[in-house]
């Protein structure tokens, strides 16, 4: 006779895992990334009024940019209240990575499935010396990983410790 029996009390909880926080370095990196957009849709938004706007509706303008800075201002909130939220755990058979400020989630990618890992350094983490890790695994893309804001030299190791383990 067939039998399911519930195994919820064997299972091992993840959220028990002792997590380690990105660099806060990384938040300079993210903060200097919005900057630059911000400076853009600014110049932009002062070019669209000077030229097109400020002479049809001179009197909406200053709504224009309070608008603009509105959803700055809260796209920033969620920017910096997400950096915290962003922590990563390396075991010894898989790499765990959680995130998320109003829709969390934590990844766990088992060593087994990794078919490679990428270390990748933009030109702002650079400066701070931090990296990326990319991991690829077999399957679907959906399943793949990257952890931003490492310094690079714990990157580094990561990268090592994941490729000697699928190199076995």
């Amino acid at each position: 006779m067939f039998k399911n029996i519930e195994v919820t009390s064997q299972l091992p909880d993840i959220s028990k895992l002792d997590f380690k926080a990105i660099d806060k370095k990384y938040l300079r990196v993210l903060l200097l990334n919005f900057s630059s957009v911000t400076i853009v849709l600014f110049v932009g938004l002062y070019f669209l009024i000077t030229k097109n706007l400020a002479t049809q509706i001179p009197e909406y303008t200053p709504y224009f940019y309070l608008v603009l800075i509105l959803i700055l201002g809260i796209f920033l909130f969620f920017l910096v209240l997400g950096f915290y939220k962003r922590k990563y755990a390396v075991r010894a058979q898989d790499i765990s990575y959680k995130k998320g400020v109003i829709v969390q989630s934590i990844t766990t990618v088992p060593f087994a499935r990794i078919q490679h890992v990428e270390l990748e350094e933009k030109p702002f983490s650079r400066l701070f010396k931090l990296a990326s890790i990319k991991i690829f695994t077999a399957g679907e893309s959906g399943g793949d990983l990257k952890i931003n804001g490492l310094p690079k030299e714990e990157a580094k190791k990561i990268k090592e410790f994941i490729t000697h383990f699928i190199n076995e």
